[in-house]
């Protein structure tokens, strides 16, 4: 046999487009992630003004006109409902202006990202400038010594993902690339939902007492992390069900690809692009980045959507699962040769 037959035989139809697959995702990796994070700029944050009444309509006015759209300020009644708004995760900083003094106070919350609480206490240390006036910042939610910009609670939350994801596929590819039989998607979903709760631990292990990296509840983080690993895994094990072995890259491009970069990781979302911080809360890695600051420096607020979030990836990738696998028996399995196997 000549190597041009060897080839021939090698680079089957079937073996060129899932390379072509793979060179897809890697485009589409390049493209989000420098897409999303290479230019970080605020729009629209969500920001608080405490201001005397004769100045505040007029104030509000000059935040919302600052070059490139920055800030969404809107008034707050006084400074203790401010805290109380940045604390809950409803606005991201505020500016309290003083009524007697030429000093104003720009309250802040790092935990939720240091970039933003630089961003804001720069813009706001300008605008006080321009109008003879300084700014001192006070931090209601410092991030931890331990967790450099802030960025912690996401590579934690991406590992809970990549092991989701990873044990899926082993699972998935242990007996074939096809959609497993009842007997086996019930033992499939059982391993992932016992993976899932050791490997939640495991992480708020790591992250808590080892490393000392996150405040907040050990077993909230272990029981984010069970949840988030459970839903990246059945997410991966229904669209396996569904598409055969593409199913695993589609689960890379929805969680690595599309989730990874639009979570508000290094950069939080009012700093993304419109797509991505459109498609990041509705996606495993930011619902679980949210939740994992939220425990961590907000006291556990404002978790309620994205644990629903998770909680839907979960629900739906163990939904379609059994489903599909109510269409085939063992018997099914008999005449199918082996993955990576040949048929003549």
């Amino acid at each position: 046999m000549t190597f041009a037959d060897e080839v021939k035989n090698a680079v089957t139809p079937r073996a060129a487009l899932l390379v072509i697959g793979v060179l897809g995702l890697q485009l589409l990796f390049i493209t989000s992630y420098v897409g999303a994070l290479h230019k970080p700029k605020p729009t629209d944050v969500p920001f608080g003004v405490v201001a005397p009444r004769q100045l505040s309509a007029q104030l509000l006015t000059e935040l919302k006109n600052l070059p490139g759209g920055p800030l969404d300020p809107r008034t707050v009644a006084d400074a203790a409902t401010a805290r109380e708004q940045i604390l809950n995760r409803e606005i991201d900083g505020a500016l309290i202006v003083s009524p007697t003094g030429t000093t104003d106070t720009v309250l802040v919350a790092s935990g939720g990202g240091t970039a933003m609480a630089d961003t804001l206490t720069r813009t706001l240390t300008k605008v006080d400038l321009a109008r003879q006036r300084t700014v001192r910042t006070v931090d209601l939610a410092p991030a931890s010594d331990q967790d450099f910009n802030g960025i912690s609670s996401f590579y934690l939350v991406v590992g809970w993902c990549v092991g989701g994801y990873l044990c899926a596929s082993i699972l998935a590819i242990s007996a074939g690339a096809k959609p497993a039989n009842r007997q086996r998607a019930l033992i499939r979903t059982g391993v992932m939902a016992l993976y899932s709760v050791v490997g939640g631990i495991g992480g708020a292990i790591i992250i808590g007492p080892v490393l000392g990296a996150l405040p907040g509840s050990f077993w909230g983080l272990s029981g984010l992390g069970a949840l988030t690993v459970f839903a990246v895994g059945m997410l991966t094990l229904a669209l396996q069900a569904l598409t055969g072995i593409v199913g695993i890259g589609l689960a890379v491009l929805i969680v690595v690809i599309a989730g990874n970069p639009s979570a508000g990781g290094a950069f939080p979302l009012p700093m993304l692009p419109d797509f991505w911080r459109t498609i990041g809360p509705a996606l495993p890695p930011g619902a679980g980045t949210w939740v994992a600051r939220s425990i961590a420096y907000f006291k556990g607020n404002a978790v309620t959507g994205p644990l629903l979030v998770l909680s839907a990836w979960a629900a739906a990738g163990t939904l379609v699962t059994l489903l599909l696998s109510m269409r085939r028996t063992p018997d099914d399995d008999a005449a199918r040769p082996p993955f990576g196997s040949t048929v003549d």
